[in-house]
């Protein structure tokens, strides 16, 4: 039976996968762990593949980085200047590569997640649009025009600048390159570090949700006068609570002003901030997905 396999990188945890090439949308048998070293997280997953290696077609992985795109690169495939310790100029696709002599194909977690979410999930029948998670760090994968975005490396959304008032919010940020951009402002780590409680834990009425909800929508301003995109996805640990999606489309409204006239935000903002139709296994099926675009390329 043939398959594609799918290997989510997180910087928390590893979800590995396969599918079949007839159903790639539904994931056969899937393992998560720990991220822990390189060389025992690396390991582990080569080892979940070992049953499977006769029948894999395509292999795609989807990291999380900053990481190597560029196949001139001698550094091709590594994780490179990351804060999460002993991953920094980490090898990630070589020793996986050298194991499975299959079709494989590299790019970010969450570019992997929004091309999930084209082909089985909130982005179909769209061309450009962005998913954004926000969890232990922020990031953010773009399709434009029917194609993920790439160039010099890959989107960095999680370190776009946002307005910081200090006189509302003295935090500095938890950005150890940036202080205060706006993974810097409104990842997991940063609400704990301002607040000195988790996330999940905090109850709807906090403050911590309007000022989250800020922080988005302005990053999201800046996303839509840029790339101009038909829906934002929206996922991750930190949005997972139920009032946190209707404050952000509402903020959004705000920081826009009226200036963007288009039928989607106006008569339909429920529509275009969701959440992922995916759920947790966006990431898993979009590096699912870029093992079927891998078999592709090579079988023309």
């Amino acid at each position: 039976m043939g398959l594609f396999g799918g290997i989510e990188a997180g910087g928390t945890k590893f979800v590995c996968a396969v599918a079949s090439v007839a159903r790639p949308c539904e994931v056969l048998a899937e393992e998560r762990f720990p991220t822990t070293t390189p060389e025992e997280t690396i390991r582990r997953t080569i080892d979940f593949f070992e049953p499977y290696g006769a029948d894999l077609h395509g292999l795609g992985i989807a990291s999380f980085g900053p990481i190597d795109l560029e196949r001139s690169s001698r550094t091709y495939g590594y994780v490179t200047t990351t804060p999460k310790p002993d991953w920094a100029n980490a090898d990630l696709v070589g020793p996986i590569a050298k194991a499975y002599a299959v079709p494989t194909a590299f790019d970010t977690d969450v570019n992997a997640a929004a091309l999930g979410e084209y082909h089985w999930g909130a982005a179909q029948g769209l061309n450009t649009f962005c998913y954004f998670t926000i969890g232990t760090g922020i990031g953010g994968g773009a399709m434009v025009n029917g194609a993920m975005v790439h160039g010099l490396l890959h989107p960095e959304m999680g370190h776009l600048s946002v307005p910081h008032d200090r006189a509302v919010d003295p935090y500095e940020g938890f950005c150890t390159f940036h202080g205060d951009c706006f993974e810097g402002l409104a990842s997991g780590p940063a609400l704990e570090a301002r607040w000195g409680a988790r996330a999940e834990t905090l109850p709807a009425e906090h403050p911590a949700w309007d000022l989250e909800a800020t922080y988005i929508a302005e990053a999201f301003r800046s996303v839509i006068c840029v790339l101009s995109p038909q829906r934002i996805i929206l996922g991750g640990g930190v949005m997972s609570q139920p009032h946190s999606l209707p404050l952000v489309r509402t903020k959004l409204l705000h920081t826009l002003n009226g200036y963007i006239q288009a039928k989607a935000l106006v008569d339909d903002i429920e529509s275009y901030v969701v959440p992922p139709s995916l759920g947790n296994q966006a990431g898993v099926l979009g590096a699912i997905a870029l093992g079927m675009q891998a078999a592709k390329r090579t079988t023309g």
